[in-house]
């Protein structure tokens, strides 16, 4: 059976740009009218599900309020842990670490941030959270609040990319990608999908 899922990138935050894995600042008024303005007035969800970061928690449980949905928050949706990089912008990074940064650009997966989450584990971790959804509501459109990270590997793979090319994949503050999810054989299938 299909799952729906309409991934929201959480908007624009009070200490803004740079890498933020880990790190918990809240959504500034143009944030949170990125997130309204992209979900609208329309209700097409039974049920929201969201990272407990409050950049992504807050939003999640004012739209579920407002809508009478249930709400989770799911650890495994945070983004990645970018590590000693958290808080930096790449300019910064340029300026102190460019070839680290360019490593990283260039094989994710072979060259994580310096003390950051490996990019195989944050990747398990996503494919736990996509199972519990796909578990729990199958067959049902679930809003999913979410990071940039998470989307751009859901993204990269729903667009027929490898997992390690996620960075390829543009997300923006307030974006929502809709994902259509089945049980294919051990594995899954991932496509994009019509906003429903």
């Amino acid at each position: 059976m299909t799952l729906f899922l309409d991934l929201l990138r959480h908007g624009e935050t009070e200490q803004g740009g740079g890498f933020r894995g880990r790190l918990d600042d809240a959504l500034t008024e143009t944030g949170w009218a990125q997130m309204r303005a992209t979900v609208g007035e329309a209700c097409r969800w039974s049920a929201v599900v969201s990272s407990p970061l409050r950049r992504c928690a807050a939003f999640a449980q004012e739209l579920a309020g407002r809508h009478g949905l249930p709400l989770s928050l799911d650890a495994d949706l945070r983004e990645l842990d970018f590590g000693q990089w958290e808080g930096l912008s790449p300019a910064k990074l340029m300026e102190s670490d460019a070839q680290a940064l360019g490593r990283f650009w260039s094989d994710p997966y072979a060259f994580p941030p310096p003390d950051g989450e490996p990019l195989g584990d944050f990747e398990l971790r996503v494919f736990r959270a996509l199972e519990r959804l796909h578990r729990d509501h199958a067959g049902a459109c679930v809003l999913v609040v979410t990071h940039g990270g998470v989307m751009r590997l859901l993204g990269a793979l729903a667009g027929g990319l490898p997992a390690r090319r996620l960075l390829e994949v543009v997300v923006d503050h307030g974006q929502c990608l809709s994902l259509a999810v089945a049980r294919e054989g051990e594995g899954w299938r991932i496509q994009q999908a019509e906003r429903r």
